[in-house]
């Protein structure tokens, strides 16, 4: 059995995120969602952890991560972090590695009420928290350079490759929250929505092989390699190469664990460029983790987990992280996230989303990390 097909999630209304979605989250109520959820924590795995992130001793103590799925390879990293003792040795006696997925809190929740001292999500979440719910949060590094929003469609059907293809075609896009990404790449574009028609669809790509839909929103790292399993040829246009250049998977904090735990987050990120890396180098050896030890009970499959492994390298690798290091963001694709999400309805400054003077920090500290 492979894993489901990526369901992005959705606007949160209830802080509960079904599949990723990079999307304007208007009225989350966040913040009284947060404090509810964290009355709601106690004798749960993340209750344990501290909610500073500080230990006692030389350590760091536990602490717990949201991911914003299920544990599969795309986060291969974090495995590698724990399996290689890589957290440990930066001062942790344990990480909580905490799956999200359909029954998942959403990670700007989980940060809030301290259940998670890190939280995995995206600028087009964590934005419209801190500027719609004065939610006290920052982003501090982002793993994947480029979002993985993409159409695909199929070669032995109808191809949609560029902008101008889109014309006449009927487009399949999930109902519940991908429609704000979606007309913000055809804001970005100059696109003229009535010259194709939107199909609601599911989260399952095969409408796109049944010729329900000509293209389908999709993770580049996902449906086109469902698609390519079933002996399709998968074509692909990617939001981030398209006017839509928002990072995604990035870590996002508590502003008062910046100010109150630095040392901490440091570690934290000391060990997850570690982890990062080992990911980069051994895309097997990260899919084998996510199928036999840390998603062992999701049924994944071997073959497919590493090709995704392999797709998602390109994702987390730019010409700027092997210069700079993994997780960094050059102040080009800052600015370019921050005028992203203002075509999505989201006006922030770049000193209210980012704060990656620690990773700077780390780097400067660490420079053998930046592995080239």
């Amino acid at each position: 059995m492979t894993e489901p097909a990526r369901r992005p999630r959705t606007a949160l209304p209830s802080l509960v995120g079904s599949r990723r979605s990079l999307l304007r989250a208007g009225g989350l109520g966040l913040l009284a969602a947060a404090g509810a959820s964290g009355l709601s924590a106690c004798g749960d795995d993340a209750s344990s952890a501290s909610s500073s992130g500080g230990g006692s001793g030389d350590g760091f103590g536990e602490i717990s991560v949201q991911l914003s799925w299920i544990k599969n390879i795309e986060f291969a990293g974090e495995y590698f972090a724990d399996s290689e003792g890589y957290y440990s040795a930066a001062g942790f006696s344990k990480v909580n590695l905490l799956a999200g997925g359909s029954a998942g809190t959403a990670a700007e929740a989980m940060v809030l009420s301290r259940r998670a001292q890190v939280g995995l999500s995206a600028p087009t979440l964590t934005a419209p928290a801190i500027v719609n719910e004065e939610a006290p949060l920052k982003i501090i590094g982002s793993t994947f350079q480029k979002n993985p929003f993409c159409l695909v469609s199929v070669e032995q059907k109808v191809p949609v490759r560029t902008l101008a293809d889109l014309a006449g075609k009927r487009i399949g896009i999930q109902t519940g929250g991908n429609e704000t990404i979606f007309d913000g790449f055809c804001t970005a574009n100059g696109v003229d929505p009535s010259t194709f028609t939107i199909v609601p669809v599911q989260y399952d790509p095969s409408v796109v092989e049944t010729g329900e839909v000509d293209a389908f929103m999709a993770y580049l790292t996902n449906e086109p390699v469902l698609l390519a399993g079933r002996g399709l040829t998968p074509v692909t246009l990617g939001f981030a190469d398209n006017g839509l250049p928002v990072v995604a998977e990035t870590f996002t904090v508590l502003q008062s664990t910046i100010d109150g735990s630095r040392d901490m987050l440091k570690a934290f990120l000391k060990a997850e460029v570690q982890g990062w890396n080992d990911a980069v180098a051994d895309p097997a050896g990260g899919a084998k983790l996510a199928v036999e030890t840390y998603g062992k009970d999701q049924d994944l499959d071997l073959e497919e987990q590493t090709k995704e492994a392999e797709a998602q390298n390109l994702l987390v690798v730019s010409d700027d992280t092997r210069a700079n290091g993994l997780f960094t963001m050059t102040d080009a694709l800052i600015e370019e996230n921050i005028q992203a999400l203002a075509v999505m309805g989201t006006d922030i400054t770049a000193e209210q989303l980012f704060d990656l003077s620690l990773l700077a920090e780390v780097y400067e500290e660490n420079p053998d990390l930046i592995t080239g």
